[in-house]
């Protein structure tokens, strides 16, 4: 219902926008109203919200990473504020980033309110969110496995069924109010040929490197975004880019569903929706067109988002699929090495992208089936996927969800070993009931007011400052700790070798277990500088290690 709430919200602005009294107006429009919206979303984050972050997909994975799965009461509603606010007036992002949270946000309070363990909270944020989505996009089986390969959650049989019937109530409850119908109407007119595969594949690597792209511009223009400081700058810079590319491009405007609906009709028309611009049948032209289409889409997004924090690169990554297909299909025929349909490709490219920017094939393939209700495509769909996805992994090893937790060692969902590993605090396993020697001590000395008073068989030796030296063990004075005549003679200097490795107090645990594994050695000193300050056991941190991952995994 949340999910239908914010849908309803939107399209309801965008009728208003879309008045016969407005389109007398319409191109400087274009310009104002994405501007207005983005200002109207700030204003309700400051006055009535607080804040303007915590709006998608990647907060939600952080929820579940470092919060176990606690995502705050006032998110229950805040995307119903301002998702329709930023979309509704032509921000160029999608719904789905704020329906899911939404969704998440639900399921979290729910599960506070039964005093859920964190096994259950997460299960209970991945229905909330495959139910949304599922309810945004008529898509169980895409919701449901969005839900898994972006969560990444550790899912049973048992608990699978609970985000079956979650999947299963959101299209439901979606088709209830809104018809059965399809988002995207799509009929395939020529069906697909052995002969075309080569095309295909071209279409799957060029695909690649436009998912390439849209993350680049992402990423960077985040970065950009980020290094301006104050909110209000930011909001600024935003809007104009925003606006400025909406009027060149009025394609850009929202989400882009129509758009997309009109190139899977093939009709080409919206592409001249531009200022004196004349009706043209070039395909050269049009494809021209496309590929601009594709290069600012992901501008726009990151604008907007940069902005205000709001909104989702779900839509804009389909609308850049559908715009680079459709394109590819136009020059393949221009080119005359083949014909192909263009509206097919466009279909495709939508998955092609999805799968290469948000790091998940399945759920490409089998929402942009459900999408558009047909499976004859599945074959070339399997195959663009797996290309994009393949080449997009091996430039960069996690999505623009995951990213930004990875980079902080907090993707506890996708990386669980080493991200619990990060979640251990080195101070609280050193351990420092060692007793320490000085060179100048002898063996005597050292068997009389260390051995004998210390039940550990490895002493550090320091100097007056307590700088680190070295260490002995009992394994060196074991064949001269029964011999008298060598108590006086032999000193803790001549005795004392260095250790393997030495851990620095401000090292993260994965460099820790790595000098341990370098090392080989169970116990390693550790210093603040040259300071000596203590020892970490491997065993225990080990044992730290499998309580703190017992209690993220318990079902108790």
């Amino acid at each position: 219902m949340g999910a239908v709430l914010i849908k309803n919200v939107t399209y309801d602005i965008k009728k208003l926008i879309n008045q016969e009294f407005i389109q007398g107006y319409f191109d400087i429009f274009y310009f104002i109203f994405p501007i207005v919206g983005l200002f109207l979303t700030f204003l309700a984050s400051k006055l009535l919200i607080g804040h303007t972050k915590g709006q998608g997909i990647s907060d939600t994975l952080h929820a579940l990473s470092m919060r176990d799965g606690v995502i705050a009461p006032k998110a229950m509603y805040t995307p119903l504020i301002n998702a329709p606010f930023t979309v509704g007036f032509g921000g160029s992002v999608g719904l789905e980033g704020a329906t899911v949270y939404m969704g998440s946000a639900i399921g979290s309070n729910l599960s506070r309110l039964f005093h859920l363990n964190t096994r259950n909270v997460n299960l209970l944020i991945g229905c909330a969110a495959s139910g949304a989505l599922a309810s945004v996009f008529h898509a169980p089986i895409g919701a449901l496995i969005f839900a898994i390969e972006i969560f990444s959650l550790d899912l049973t049989l048992a608990s699978l069924v609970p985000m079956l019937l979650a999947s299963t109530t959101g299209a439901m409850t979606s088709i209830l109010i809104y018809g059965d119908e399809t988002i995207f109407s799509f009929t395939v007119k020529e069906k697909f040929e052995l002969q075309q595969i080569p095309f295909y594949l071209l279409l799957g690597m060029i695909g690649a490197l436009t998912s390439l792209y849209f993350t680049f511009i992402y990423k960077w223009m985040g970065r950009v975004f980020k290094k301006m400081g104050k909110p209000f700058i930011r909001l600024i810079v935003g809007s104009v880019i925003l606006g400025l590319l909406v009027y060149l491009f009025p394609s850009l405007y929202g989400e882009g569903y129509a758009s997309m609906k009109a190139l899977l009709a093939g009709k080409q028309g919206f592409l001249l929706e531009f200022n004196n611009w004349q009706p043209t049948k070039n395909h050269l032209v049009l494809a021209l067109l496309l590929f601009c289409i594709v290069l600012f889409k992901a501008f726009a997004t990151t604008a907007t988002i940069g902005a205000v924090s709001v909104g989702g690169i779900f839509g804009p990554s389909l609308m850049s699929g559908c715009c680079m297909g459709y394109g590819v299909g136009l020059l393949i025929n221009y080119a005359g090495i083949g014909h192909i349909s263009p509206s097919n490709f466009a279909l495709v490219g939508m998955a092609t992208q999805m799968a290469g920017v948000m790091y998940a094939p399945l759920t490409a393939i089998f929402m942009i089936s459900e999408l558009t209700g047909t499976y004859d495509l599945m074959i070339p769909l399997m195959i663009c996927s797996a290309i994009s996805y393949s080449i997009n992994r091996y430039f960069n090893k996690y999505n623009v969800y995951q990213e930004k937790l990875a980079q902080l060692n907090m993707l506890v969902t996708h990386d669980k070993d080493k991200a619990v590993l990060t979640m251990l605090s080195l101070d609280k396993v050193i351990e420092t009931n060692f007793i320490t020697l000085s060179t100048e001590d002898t063996l005597g000395e050292m068997l009389h007011s260390a051995v004998a008073k210390s039940n550990r068989n490895i002493f550090p030796v320091v100097d007056v400052d307590d700088t680190f030296l070295g260490v002995v063990t009992l394994d060196d004075i074991r064949t001269k700790m029964f011999d008298h005549s060598q108590y006086d003679t032999i000193t803790v200097g001549s005795l004392m070798r260095s250790a393997p490795e030495i851990i620095n107090q401000d090292d993260d645990m994965d460099v820790v277990m790595e000098k341990f594994k370098l090392s080989g050695a169970w116990n390693l000193p550790v210093c603040d500088g040259s300071k000596y300050v203590g020892f970490v056991s491997k065993s225990k941190v080990l044992a730290v290690y499998r309580r703190k991952l017992i209690h993220i995994a318990s079902d108790d």
